[in-house]
């Protein structure tokens, strides 16, 4: 097998594709937070703590020259990313033991088992 082969039959596993699909979503979820984070939960809830700091933005909070504030934006989008992943993966989990938890259909007989069946129907008889 020539080696554009084996790269074509590596790209095309359905592993690869669902990787880069994850990535694409992924990268939009980023945008998605961090629009969050800035354009929401900045003005709402660390308002008042910013307007005592006299800044407009979390990213311009520093001690010095050490400019932590961002550290700390990026630390809110990663517990926002993880909550909601977190909720996302329950709900799915929850939705797979409800389909679990639904009684199966009982098994069909085996033909030993109909024979017997046939048997007792006949001696009742």
């Amino acid at each position: 097998m020539g080696f554009v082969s084996e790269f074509k039959e590596f790209a095309m596993k359905g592993n690869v594709i669902d990787l880069a699909i994850g990535v694409v979503i992924g990268g939009a979820f980023g945008k998605i937070v961090s629009s969050l984070i800035d354009d929401v939960i900045t003005p709402l809830l660390l308002k008042p703590a910013l307007d005592a700091a006299n800044l407009s933005n979390i990213a311009d909070l520093k001690a010095g020259a050490v400019k932590y504030g961002s550290f700390l934006s990026n630390i809110i989008s990663f517990i926002i990313v993880a909550l909601v992943l977190f909720l996302i993966i329950k709900g799915i989990n929850a939705a797979k033991k409800k389909e679990a938890a639904a009684p199966a259909a009982p098994a069909e007989p085996s033909a030993q088992e109909k024979l017997l069946m046939e048997i007792r129907d006949a001696l009742k008889k």
